[in-house]
């Protein structure tokens, strides 16, 4: 069974990277998914295209409860997933890469966990690092040797979308201590730490947000920017692959331990 999940974001919605792909779908208490596995690296990977192929689900609708059970089922241990990106930060700039390690919620619309009461109970997960640092560690490293632009933190401020954010949510975001804005990690990193997987993600700054700079935003901009640096986050996520780290170095595979562990 593969252990490694790549989530693709905005401007990943293919496994290119991937070789001898097969499509095939996982029964999950909230629907269906609908995945892709091949070989990378000698290793099976799983790949979910997380707004679907060619971009067909919005930030608001994803189902990330799904998404998230689906890959827990699958076997999954590590998960990388990509997101694009807004900069608060002047000094994360379009192209560079962040490996965020905090997040602020914004949503006000979502699904954020499996514990809803009911049969499966209520449950109060810790997310003093919601993001693996173990996970994160591995990819500061492998961009580092790369020769790329990487961060090896920064805090994710995470809205409902799909509208892009005015200057004034920015001026506040800020203020509160925000380096990147986007739609999509939140519950999606929560979820992957109840379901006690090893979660990180490689954020690409695709432009500066609302108000930062005087330049009005479009999405094609931020397609744009991705498809100019695709190669780097694919170069990026295949040599993190082919080294992972041993499990046995990381928490988040017992982060449920009060609870007695996360049950499909």
């Amino acid at each position: 069974m593969p252990e490694i999940a790549v989530i693709g974001g905005t401007g990943v919605y293919d496994p290119d990277m991937l070789q001898d792909v097969e499509e095939n779908t996982v029964a999950t208490p909230y629907g269906d998914v609908r995945y892709m596995t091949g070989v990378l690296n000698a290793e099976r990977v799983v790949f979910l295209a997380r707004h679907g192929s060619g971009h067909t689900v919005p930030p608001h609708l994803v189902n990330y409860r799904a998404n998230i059970w689906a890959v827990k089922k699958l076997g999954v241990k590590w998960v990388i997933a990509t997101a694009a990106v807004g900069s608060l930060n002047q000094e994360f700039k379009p192209g560079h890469f962040v490996l965020v390690d905090q997040f602020i919620d914004f949503t006000k619309t979502r699904n954020s966990t499996f514990f809803d009461g009911g049969n499966r109970g209520v449950a109060h997960v810790d997310m003093t690092e919601p993001y693996c640092p173990v996970l994160r560690q591995h990819l500061h490293r492998i961009g580092l040797e790369l020769g790329l632009n990487v961060h090896a933190a920064g805090t994710y401020v995470c809205t409902d979308g799909p509208r892009f954010e005015t200057p004034a949510e920015i001026r506040m975001f800020k203020t509160l201590g925000g380096d990147v804005v986007g739609m999509t990690s939140v519950p999606e990193v929560v979820l992957a730490k109840e379901a006690e997987l090893c979660y990180a993600t490689i954020c690409m700054v695709t432009n500066f947000a609302a108000g930062i700079t005087d330049q009005k935003l479009t999405h094609q901009e931020v397609l744009e920017t991705f498809r100019l640096n695709s190669r780097h986050i694919k170069q990026l996520i295949a040599r993190a692959i082919a080294a992972l780290p041993s499990a046995s170095q990381c928490g988040c595979r017992f982060a449920m331990r009060e609870y007695g562990g996360f049950k499909l």
